[in-house]
């Protein structure tokens, strides 16, 4: 994922560089027995860094070209789905922006959070770009296909911070159950959370969900939907969640004592036409809904994925960043 699709920055993960563990050369026998009962991390630190390296090399080389099949090779999950729509809008953007995109990047100021080997097939990696050095990026890269692949992706706001990740004696994160509830919520029940604001404005799900920027961000969606609709009041305009392309949660544990959340979400969001206006009118689609096929009638019907960060704490679930990309337009 290029740093120049970075759609919404909120939250931060000051991560803890994981230890590579390798049974020490020479010494005592006694020593070399108790080095290699010390648990391992899903990959070591070097792994990680290697994995990390490939995942550079190969998206600069498919964002140059737009190439979403050379992509899969190292995206997967959410992040594919969001990047590879991308793919498609790059010929409605500008010159400039479209040859910003295609410029190679690195991530800089890396570090890992490894958990250990038969706890979680994912780790993740804290990072900046050399784009844009002031947001810090979390990626998590899981185990697809015998590979691993990226799967989230979520940009940080300047100088905001979140809760460090819960470190073991070995230098290893400590994973939660995402089906596991702190308070109100499982991680797995964030994703439902955020899309009610959409959908209902926070009747239902959202309800118990603590009031941050992208939640007001989303009720004031909601409201203006339900209120102004769209195509100057002459159509309706209203979402509806939907199951993400990749419904996989990730869930940290804090040293803080909370959760943290990565979570999957996605909504449609469907723009109709009033029944006075439908015998003489049509909404006219977007140069990008255009760019996915939409075309002109009494209906369009637009796709969002997405992803999102939440802390969970047995009193508030707090999301902190999210994120959503247009993937498809009818």
């Amino acid at each position: 994922m290029s740093p120049h699709t970075v759609r919404l920055k909120t939250a931060a993960l000051g991560a803890t560089t994981a230890l590579a563990l390798t049974a020490c050369g020479g010494g005592t026998g006694s020593q070399d027995d108790k080095a290699a009962d010390k648990p391992q991390g899903v990959v070591s630190r070097a792994e990680a860094k290697k994995i990390a390296d490939h995942y550079e090399k190969v998206n600069n080389k498919a964002n140059a070209t737009q190439d979403e099949k050379l992509l899969a090779t190292v995206e997967a999950g959410q992040v594919y789905a969001m990047d590879k729509a991308t793919y498609t809008l790059v010929k409605t953007w500008p010159d400039k922006k479209q040859k910003a995109y295609a410029k190679p990047f690195s991530y800089k100021d890396r570090t890992y959070v490894i958990p250990e080997k038969g706890t979680a097939s994912w780790f993740a990696v804290r990072a900046t770009s050399s784009e844009d050095s002031d947001n810090s990026v979390l990626l998590v890269f899981d185990k697809v296909g015998g590979t691993h692949k990226m799967v989230l992706s979520l940009w940080t706001g300047s100088g905001e911070t979140l809760p460090e990740p819960a470190i073991d004696k070995n230098g290893l994160a400590e994973v939660a159950k995402p089906t596991t509830k702190v308070g109100t919520f499982a991680p797995a029940d964030i994703g439902a959370a955020y899309e009610d604001l959409l959908q209902t404005g926070g009747k239902k799900k959202g309800a118990a969900l603590a009031s941050t920027k992208p939640v007001e961000n989303a009720k004031k969606t909601y409201r203006r939907s339900s209120e102004e609709g769209t195509a100057e009041g002459m159509a309706t305009k209203m979402f509806f969640a939907k199951t993400p392309a990749d419904p996989s949660v990730y869930a940290l544990r804090l040293a803080n004592g909370n959760v943290l959340a990565l979570f999957p979400a996605a909504h449609k969001q469907e723009s109709l036409l009033k029944e006075p206006y439908r015998s003489s009118a049509s909404l006219v689609p977007s140069e990008e809904q255009s760019a996915f096929g939409a075309t002109r009638g009494p209906l369009i019907t637009d796709m969002f994925e997405g992803q999102g960060m939440a802390e969970l704490t047995p009193k508030a679930a707090r999301i902190t960043a999210v994120d959503f990309e247009h993937v498809d337009a009818r």
